[in-house]
Order: structure tokens, then sequence, then C-alpha cells
């Protein structure tokens, strides 16, 4: 019998057969490539045990002047800005009533639900909306109960919602007999924005709002508040300027604290022709000026916005005032309209430019200075992204997702070779496209996407290209925005409510990271003319960390004798750090090796386990014809 040394070629390859890709490897989860060789991915932990309010699918970090890291973070309902461990609410206020616009009054007695009565409210499903001044309605619902923050339940009508009462700890209070009161007439009602929809609507009309909403065969224009929710954020100096995509444009002002909230900007004193509506806000970082992407036009007098979004229309502000967005011959506000596509889908920063995309293209925008101050440049048609949130910037070039490719920028426009492309783009739901997140890993050589598979409406698979060495990964795993490590020493990571540090240890939150593996493609002797015989494996592992200092991997051999047939598994081989061989047992025309964690493994006690594979040698022989 005679050792064989196994080293596979790095990178998953997809493109192909199971078969014809013999040498490397063809399935993985929660693995990457480092120098070549697979290693499990880092772990993840919750950053604070504190919670947010709806789908978080942005995030941006800045420091103020006096050293305070922030963190800001777009959900479906809110506004978050993390100072410390706390996430401080700072959603902009839609409408404010006059004192006694608002009453109330019980659906029955022993519920919880109450009527809420205001004309013209303009309210949405689920809005926020804090009450104040109302008095108690003689029982159980009393002033305490009334007078703080509420989800609105349902919409009654364009006059009436509902809400359900609630003691101040969130627990439901019922409405007694004697609740036979409407608040007084002093009550009033502070609304926020009206929230975004967690899915993406391509299109009007049935099915765009829930059951019951609106007339059978009923037409409704999209809106923010009836389309995906999607946030976009820059700085201009310390101050946050926030846009929802296809709503209004926000700042929040540092010096004011994080418990106040941020303001309409065209409502904000010496705000002139400031853009009410828009797509995407970005800052041109060294010439400051800041830019609206789909902006609503000035209209033909020249003395208001129109409040429409224009999706081709670049608007851009005076330098070094955010305010003024009125152009004169004095100043170098603006704007520009792009013609190849039908809407600005996203931008990105790079070095000394802003990439722009289109349905259909990328265009650079840069600096020059008076009288145009900005020129804009095709770069390439046919390059359009998939989503808003689907470019991100790396050390090495520009990449992003188009609807069928992946692509880098450097100075021109490469379509990237990749050996996964129709795993991932024959099994990813396109309906769902403005979800899929680009992200970055800066340490690890790393770009890589989130996105949604063709059999889910939520983001739970990842796909990851190592620009260093040119290789590719892929996974299940969701996150539905990342920001990667820079301010903080870790990346962040958002999940179901929580925020994670991510690249911290190699573990779930505490608990074994489970389904990790790299599994080769098959190989053989001689073409499969002769049966292979495995008799013995030879490991060689590194452990990167092994806090019990018994963790295990498991290494499995499969067999099949012809490409059609399905995988056997002949044997499962738990190696430790201290494992020199593992006998096994298997006969067939065609082998193949899956490597594990074994960190499931209740007898071994496997947290905190990180490993790294070298060059396996095999123990293999020929076995004769059949």
């Amino acid at each position: 019998m005679a050792l064989q040394k196994t080293l596979f070629k790095p990178g998953v390859n997809r493109e192909g057969t199971d078969y014809s890709n013999e040498g490397g490897w063809f399935d993985i989860n929660l693995v990457r490539f480092r120098k070549g060789l697979p290693e499990k991915f880092g772990g993840w932990a919750k950053n604070n045990l504190n919670t947010f309010l709806g789908t978080c699918r942005a995030l941006h970090s800045w420091v103020s002047l006096g050293g305070t890291k922030f963190l800001g973070l777009g959900t479906t309902f809110k506004y978050y800005i993390e100072e410390g461990s706390s996430f401080n609410d700072i959603t902009p206020i839609r409408l404010t009533t006059s004192a006694g616009d608002v009453t109330f009054a019980k659906v029955g007695t022993g519920d919880a639900t109450i009527t809420v009565a205001d004309t013209a409210h303009g309210a949405v499903k689920n809005d926020f909306v804090t009450f104040s001044g109302a008095a108690s309605l003689g029982g159980n619902i009393t002033a305490t109960v009334l007078n703080q923050e509420y989800q609105i339940a349902t919409i009654v009508n364009a006059n009436s919602y509902t809400i359900e009462a609630k003691d101040t700890s969130g627990d439901p209070v019922l409405a007694a007999a004697g609740d036979s009161g409407n608040g007084g007439s002093s009550t009033v009602g502070v609304y926020q924005i009206n929230v975004g929809l967690d899915v993406y609507v391509p299109g009007t009309g049935w099915g765009l709002n829930g059951w019951g909403e609106g007339a059978f065969g009923s037409v409704t224009a999209l809106s923010p508040n009836n389309q995906l929710r999607l946030w976009t954020h820059d700085n201009f100096g310390e101050n946050l300027i926030m846009n929802v995509r296809g709503g209004g444009i926000y700042q929040w002002t540092e010096n004011n604290g994080v418990g106040t909230r941020a303001v309409d900007m065209s409502g904000i004193a010496g705000a002139n022709l400031v853009p009410t509506v828009g797509l995407q806000v970005i800052t041109s970082e060294i010439d400051r000026h800041l830019i609206v992407l789909g902006s609503d036009p000035i209209n033909d007098a020249g003395s208001a916005r129109t409040g429409t979004v224009d999706p081709m229309l670049i608007a851009f502000s005076d330098q070094e005032n955010n305010l003024d967005f009125e152009p004169k011959i004095t100043n170098t506000a603006g704007s520009l309209r792009l013609s190849s596509g039908s809407s600005i889908i996203g931008a990105v920063k790079s070095r000394q430019e802003i990439l722009v995309w289109t349905d259909t293209a990328v265009y650079s925008m840069q600096f020059v200075g008076p009288p145009f101050t900005f020129s804009v440049n095709l770069i390439n048609e046919g390059t359009g992204l998939v989503g808003p949130k689907a470019a991100t910037t790396s050390t090495s070039a520009v990449y992003w997702m188009g609807y069928n490719n992946f692509y880098a920028y450097n100075g021109s426009v490469q379509t990237l070779p990749c050996s996964v492309h129709n795993y991932v783009f024959n099994d990813i739901n396109l309906t769902q496209s403005f979800k899929i997140n680009a992200f970055t890993i800066a340490d690890k050589n790393e770009v890589g996407w989130f996105y949604c598979s063709a059999s889910s409406n939520e983001v739970d698979r990842y796909v990851i290209y190592n620009y260093a060495e040119q290789t590719w990964v892929y996974g299940q795993l969701s996150r539905t925005a990342w920001l990667d490590a820079g301010i903080e020493n870790y990346p962040r990571a958002v999940s179901s409510g929580y925020l994670y540090q991510q690249e911290i240890g190699f573990d779930d939150d505490g608990s074994p990271m489970t389904n990790v593996f790299i599994e080769s493609s098959d190989f053989d002797i001689g073409d499969g003319e002769q049966f292979t015989f495995i008799r013995r494996i030879i490991p060689d592992f590194k452990f990167i960390q092994d806090t019990s200092e018994n963790g295990s991997v498991n290494i499995v051999v499969k067999t099949r004798n012809f490409p059609g047939d399905s995988l056997t598994t002949n044997s499962t081989s738990a190696i430790q750090s201290s494992t020199q061989q593992a006998y096994v047992r298997g006969r067939a025309r065609q082998m193949v090796l899956r490597f594990e964690s074994d960190d499931d493994a209740a007898n071994n006690g496997n947290l905190g386990i990180g490993w790294r594979l070298g060059a396996t040698r095999i123990d293999i022989r020929t076995d004769g014809r059949r």
C-alpha cells in the first residue's frame, strides 16, 4: 500500500460536475480559503443584549470630534443611533396634532383594543405614535396606560385606527366596564414618519398591501411606506444625513445629542431648495458637497421642489453648505441628469470619484470645480446594479453584483470569472434583489454578498470572493446588513433584531457553530478503470483554537461507482490534535473526502474550536476490476 498526499485546488468550483472537477472542492459552508488552505469561518457574538425594532438593512459608523463613537442603524420601523450599548430612537416626526384632535374609545369590556380617532391621521399599519396629555377613560385604561408610545395595530379608515392598550412594561391592559371616557380634550399625538415594508414590491395592484386593504383590483402607487424600507446615510461633518429611499431627507445634529430626533432638512432654518425626496444621499468627501440621487427637481418657477422623485436626477448642494441647493452663479450648487437606464439604483464612494449605477449602466462622478462643479462620465453599459446595497469598495477595487454577473472596477470595468456563477444565479430570488447587501472583510481580502435563495424571501445565503487569491466560496448565513472593521476592532452585522460582532472566536454566539464543512469533488485511480481501496488516513490539521484541548474535526469518506450514483458514507473519523492516523475502509471507483466540524459532539465539549486543513495523506491502492 502507498500513501498518497492529497492537496486539493483552492476555491470551490460548481461550474462543471463533481467528477469533472477532480482535484478540487465542490461543496462548502462556513469555510474560507487563506493562503490556499481551507479554514473554519470566524464566529460571532452579540454586541449587547439590547434589541431594536424592525429589520435593519443599513449600518453607518463615525466618530465625533470629541471622540464619541456612533453607529447608525436604519430599520423597517425606525432609525437608531447606538452610543455605548444603547439604541437611541432618533426617528423623525411626521406630524404633531393640536391638543384635543385625538380621542379614544374602548372596543369592548375585557378587550385591550382601543379605537383612536384622529381626522386625516395619514398613518399606516405599524406606524408609531406617542400620546401625551390624555386623561383616564375611567377604569383600567388610565392616563399612564395611554400616555406612551404605541405601534398602530390596524387602520380602520382615514380618520381612525386601533392600538392595543398596554402597561409600561408592555403587558396587555384589558378595558373595564368603567372605561367609558374618550381621554379628554388635551390629548396630543406625535406621529413618527411612516414605516416601510419588509418585502420588495416590484409593482402595484393586487397583492401590494395586506389582505383586505383596498378594493378588489385596485391599484396603489408605490411610495416609501408601501415599499421595502431602505435607508441611506452619510456624514456632513459630525452631523448625520439620512434618507428613506423614495422619501424624505433628514438631518441629525450631533451637538443636540442622542436624546433628540432627526428633522426634515427642508424645514431647517436657512434651508434653500433642499430636495424633499430622493433615492440616496451621499457626501463628496474632498469638496464637501451633499449629493441627493433621484432628487425631486426644482419647479419651473424656480421657487420650490416638486416633491416627486426624478429617478435619474442628481442634485448637489453648495460647497460646505448642505442646506443650500439653489443653483446660483455665486455658488456651486446644481444638478445633472443621467441618460442611460430608467432609474438610479445606488452609488458608492471610491478614490477621488463617486460611482453611480442605474439599472443598466455605471457612471463616474468627479468634482471638477466651477462652473460645472461635477462631471459625469459613462463608464460602461450593460453592467447595472442588482440592488441599492449590492456594491462595495475594497482596498483593491469597487465590486458589485449585476443581474447575472459579478464585476470589479479599478479604472475600467471587468467581469469577474466566477467558479460558482451558476450555483448563485440559478438559485437566487431576484424579485427580492433590493435586499442583497455587499460586504467586505478587509483583513481577509474578501468581498461578498448576502442574498435570498430562490425559495426564500429573506437573506439566507452568502457568496464571497477572495480578491488576493481569486477564490470563491459560498454558504448559508442570514445577515441583513454588515459593516467592516475600522472604527471598531471587529466587523459588525445584524440579524433578527440584534447587533453582532463578527469574526470573533469560532462559535455561534456562545454555542457551537454547526454545519461547518468542505467537501471534495470525486477522485479515482486510473480514471475509474480500477476499483479503489482506502485503508487509512493520516490527517494534517492545525487547530487555530482549541479551548477545551480535546476538540475534534470529522473526516468523512464517501464512495460511489458511477457519477450518476448517490454518494454512500463509508466511514466517519473524529480527528483530534493528537490523532496520528485514522483507520477507515472503503472500496469503489470514485471517492469523496468531506471535512466537517464536530462542534456539536456533546462528549467532546467542542466549544471554541477553530481549524485549518493542510495536506491529507491517504493509504490507497487499486483493488482490481469488476
